[in-house]
């Protein structure tokens, strides 16, 4: 087996995506059975830019399209996270030990008419908006330090965001 240290980081763009209440959108992936949720987030191709990755990944996932959200923020401390052992070699083909990440805080300019998670190849079986703080507590344990970390960075803005 590959010493997971010497893997590097997988290349991703994130996207909080805020309502006009300062709700968060979270999806639940297909390919697992435990119940947890994740903001939109996905690869940045080679040659591709953060943000042009952040708004494919956003409607590849959600059916968002770019011309129904607005950017707000966009940081750019890059975020990181490690699979847990019992994942690698698992995921993106052993590739990998984790995931570097950009991420972008979008507001949705649309009604939620604007998502569809049926999309050409759907990645959550659910959806809704939760409160900010309520983050840390519905993602997989191995990406909570991320999101903490992300509401910190975004926290400015959240709290505009919701008055």
């Amino acid at each position: 087996m590959t010493d997971p240290a010497t893997l590097p980081y997988r290349p991703c763009a994130g996207v909080m995506l805020l309502n006009r209440k300062g709700e968060v959108f979270v999806g639940q992936r297909f390919d697992t059975t435990i119940e947890a949720w994740q903001m939109p987030q996905g690869g940045i191709d080679p040659g591709e830019d953060a943000l042009d990755a952040a708004y494919r990944e956003l409607w590849e996932e959600t059916g968002v399209v770019r011309a129904a959200v607005e950017l707000i923020a966009a940081p750019d401390e890059e975020l990181q996270y490690d699979l847990p052992d019992d994942l690698i070699g698992k995921v993106w083909k052993g590739k990998w030990r984790g995931q570097r990440q950009r991420w972008f805080l979008f507001r949705l300019t649309a009604g939620d008419e604007a998502i569809d998670i049926a999309t050409a190849e759907p990645e959550f079986r659910a959806w809704r908006w939760i409160a900010a703080d309520q983050l840390p507590d519905v993602i997989v344990p191995f990406k909570r330090a991320l999101y903490i970390r992300l509401l910190e960075l975004f926290a400015p803005h959240l709290a505009r965001a919701g008055s």
